[in-house]
């Protein structure tokens, strides 16, 4: 009996050891619950979420100026540029039922490209309840940037995908932005491709970000309106579409653990994030603390998205960075769009144990 214990006792330890030592970052409590969760643990996770969960305070003001640090700057380039700039996103309204706060719903640039603005950004209040919550908001002009996919360490894992876990120095120049990806492939619903390699399956109907050849992403249903091409570089699947042809399904809110993820004590308002395309093929994302999933949803709606889908869930993932090339365009200076992020502003330029998003100036 004691000899099976130790075994058991070496095993487990050996197992954790390898989570908590592996590359790809995140705190001592990330990992092992990351590891719970891959062993078939994860109602342990999920009942210790709910004795530490606290419920989103009622009223109040955000803890931070929503007016953000000053604009990114607008120079003139020395090099022409065949995008044709498009037209500046229109401010948004709130959707706290009060008089906007200064700066709330208005869009600052945050990149250009060839001297005109390419990433805008600006904060937005969700909820008539908890009025201290805000919503970061980034606009993209796919016609001058390029996405990546890139893989994570741990998911999808070790494979020939062509891409690198992190943004390595050398390989910064051009950067203009980053943010995270969906749920763990195992939980997503649906599969992740990439360069011609697979983890998991593509699912029929799941809603998909679709990277293409030219550097552009489309998002849609999964062999409805984005299929397989000889175009297609890489796909990423995750749950249901919670904005279709401009509408929020009325069932979103619906089966909350079950369709949009294990939230943090099983609770509706946790960090989340989204990403949508808009009609003229722009990209908007979204996160922020204490949204349920209908809520992310009108934010993606207000923010233009015509089609859009939740990505990953609760705080330890969340994460949108802007990078200043200011005196040093191969080394830039990242910055977090939500000042209340976990995560740092130079998360991806260390190995990311989660697939995640590069964009970089076209």
């Amino acid at each position: 009996m004691l000899a099976v214990v130790l075994v058991f006792v070496a095993i487990v330890g050996w197992s954790v050891g390898n989570a908590l030592t592996a590359p790809g970052g995140g705190s001592l409590s990330e990992r092992l619950a990351e590891w719970a969760r891959d062993h078939d643990l994860g109602f342990v996770v999920t009942w210790g979420e709910e004795l530490t969960y606290k419920p989103p305070k009622a009223g109040g003001k955000p803890s931070f100026a929503l007016t953000g640090p000053a604009d990114a700057p607008v120079k003139p380039s020395r090099h022409t540029t065949t995008a044709a700039p498009a037209p500046s996103p229109a401010p948004l309204r709130t959707l706290a039922g009060t008089h906007p706060l200064p700066g709330e719903g208005r869009w600052r640039v945050l990149a250009t490209v060839g001297g005109q603005p390419a990433i805008y950004g600006t904060y937005l209040r969700f909820s008539p309840i908890y009025t201290s919550y805000v919503g970061g908001i980034a606009w993209m002009n796919q016609s001058m940037l390029m996405f990546e996919l890139r893989p994570g360490t741990e998911d999808p894992g070790p494979g020939n995908w062509h891409a690198q876990p992190d943004i390595a120095a050398g390989t910064r120049r051009g950067l203009l932005a980053t943010f995270n990806s969906g749920f763990k492939i195992a939980s997503s619903g649906g599969g992740f491709y990439l360069h011609g390699n697979y983890a998991g399956s593509l699912v029929r109907g799941e809603a998909s970000v679709v990277y293409y050849r030219d550097g552009h992403i489309a998002i849609g249903n999964w062999d409805q309106t984005v299929r397989m091409t000889r175009d297609v570089v890489g796909v990423r699947q995750n749950l249901h579409l919670i904005v279709n042809h401009g509408h929020i399904p009325a069932n979103v809110n619906n089966a909350v653990s079950t369709s949009w993820g294990a939230t943090l004590g099983g609770g509706y308002n946790v960090w989340r994030s989204g990403i949508g395309e808009t009609r003229s093929g722009q990209i908007v994302f979204v996160y922020g603390p204490a949204l349920d999933v209908h809520e992310l949803a009108q934010l993606l709606q207000r923010a233009g998205a015509y089609r859009a889908m939740e990505l990953d869930i609760n705080p330890a993932w969340m994460s949108f960075m802007y990078y200043l090339p200011k005196d040093h365009p191969a080394s830039p200076t990242p910055v977090n769009l939500l000042p209340d992020q976990e995560q740092p502003p130079n998360r991806y330029f260390y190995y990311s144990g989660r697939d995640f998003n590069a964009v970089y100036a076209r």
